[in-house]
């Protein structure tokens, strides 16, 4: 799921993006209102007129709940009709976990907006940068993209989609521009531990089973020699048995 000429680019970017996430969460831990760069934005981006706001509730409608698990669905079900299991269980994992860390964090950072409603990281953000990063990964491995060409296209999938639905959520008012950020730094962070897990766990699997096989092969050659070897025996057995009533019958007739 993160091939390696990859890894050395997006282990130091998943540091750096946990500590953004740490950073931003510790400077509007407890607030409820924007800072002057997210008023500004805010003051920019809010109150937009059609088309742009239908294109900004579609785009928010794959960050809600029913949204977010169709847009899995259809993609896990491609993977497995690709027959890429590995990559069906790395969709459902990385948004699972990315989502999950936005809503474990909300409550101990406590920013607010719009009254008591937890704020700080963009669970939405989060979501549609991973689904994205986690797709650009996988096309990278099938395609065998290397590092001069894989790195900018996971970084540019993630920033555009990062970049999108934070605009959204920013336009429709439901986030703080930095918000956003810090949910975009969490898919971020999150996104290269869910590959290296993920890859990790089924390569053990797969030389577990391996080893099965193997073990299950040389138990059955060694059913298989017993029974010729017992079959040998039985066969020789019969020989000797017939040998002697041979022996037995001409000494008869003598």
């Amino acid at each position: 799921m993160l091939p390696p000429p990859l890894r050395v680019w997006f282990g130091p970017l998943a540091l750096l993006a946990a500590l953004v996430v740490v950073v931003f969460g510790a400077r509007y831990a407890g607030e409820s209102g924007p800072s002057a760069t997210d008023a500004r934005i805010w003051a920019a981006a809010d109150g937009v007129g059609p088309p742009w706001r239908h294109v900004a509730v579609v785009t928010d409608f794959l960050g809600e709940p029913v949204g977010a698990v169709l847009l899995v669905a259809v993609l896990v079900t491609g993977c497995l009709l690709l027959r890429d299991p590995r990559a069906a269980v790395f969709l459902v994992t990385g948004s699972g976990l990315t989502v999950g860390t936005t809503t474990l964090l909300k409550p101990v950072v406590g920013r607010t907006i719009h009254g008591d409603n937890l704020s700080y990281p963009s669970g939405h953000t989060a979501f549609l940068t991973a689904l994205a990063l986690m797709l650009s990964l996988l096309a990278t491995g099938r395609f065998g993209l290397g590092r001069a060409s894989g790195v900018p296209l996971v970084f540019a999938a993630g920033l555009v989609a990062g970049a999108l639905m934070g605009w959204a959520q920013v336009a429709l008012g439901s986030h703080y521009a930095t918000d956003t950020l810090g949910g975009w730094c969490t898919a971020m962070a999150v996104l290269p531990v869910t590959a290296w897990l993920v890859d990790r766990t089924a390569d053990r699997l797969s030389d577990r089973s391996t080893v099965r096989t193997a073990d299950h092969a040389a138990d059955r050659t060694a059913e298989r020699t017993a029974e010729r070897t017992a079959e040998r025996t039985a066969e020789r057995t019969d020989e000797r048995r017939d040998d002697r009533r041979a022996e037995a019958g001409r000494r008869q007739c003598r």
